[in-house]
């Protein structure tokens, strides 16, 4: 059976801190999340937003045991069980679309510091969690796929219960992070750096759409930055 765990692109000697970086997926399915999925590469080019940001920290892909959000073995459970057993002191959690809901779910957890939710699924009735600061959630205004009124909402809830929570509202994009792929690695090397941690909701004026930039940025980062070592839980549930 598989196992949950990560893909190290990058694991300084002696590095205490991991930025982790979750993908997207399916509402339901079973299948395997192979590297070379879409969702999974559209993360890759992050690795390099956040080795200028924080050098001394490892980076890494979550690898969980299914691509959707099952009843049995959803992705919150396969990220909790590897927090729990992870060789780091803190870990910075980033997620998009179905990820973006996993580190959500566990960011409470005592080994994360700090939580970015990228066009996050966030549905209705969604469990609120005392995530632990820095939180910013960004979502693209034209987001078909996962709802950005969902996003505020989640947002609002936490601000209610007394958290800091920055959000930014990207004009134009789509769910797939395409149109605007400078935006979101700024976002994401802000994130990692430590910045953008006083809350507030900031609205990102349309550009230029910038797609073939973005998927050639997706092959040369996949291609620069190998898998160099797994890690794999040894249990889970």
């Amino acid at each position: 059976m598989r196992r949950p765990g990560v893909d190290l692109v990058r694991h300084p000697a002696g590095a205490t801190e991991l930025v982790l970086l979750a993908h997207g997926g399916e509402e339901h399915s079973k299948a395997d999340p192979h590297l070379w999925r879409p969702a999974l590469l559209r993360m890759w080019p992050f690795t390099a937003a956040a080795r200028a940001a924080a050098p001394d920290a490892a980076i890494g892909f979550a690898r969980y045991r299914f691509r959707g959000w099952n009843e049995h073995g959803d992705p919150a459970a396969d990220l909790r069980t590897v927090l729990d057993q992870l060789p780091f002191d803190r870990v910075l959690l980033i997620g998009h679309s179905m990820g973006g809901r996993a580190v959500v779910a566990v960011g409470h957890h005592p080994r994360v510091g700090g939580v970015l939710a990228l066009a996050p699924w966030l549905p209705s009735g969604e469990p609120l969690v005392a995530v632990r600061p820095p939180v910013t959630f960004v979502h693209g205004t034209d987001d078909t796929i996962t709802d950005p009124a969902g996003t505020a909402a989640y947002a609002g809830r936490l601000r209610a219960a007394g958290a800091a929570v920055t959000t930014y509202a990207l004009a134009g994009e789509g769910h797939a992070m395409l149109k605007r792929p400078k935006d979101w690695n700024r976002l994401v090397a802000e994130f990692v750096r430590g910045g953008a941690t006083g809350g507030g909701d900031n609205h990102l004026p349309a550009t230029g759409a910038q797609v073939v930039p973005a998927v050639v940025g997706i092959g040369v980062a996949r291609v620069r930055w190998p898998v160099k070592e797994r890690f794999r839980a040894e249990a889970w549930g």
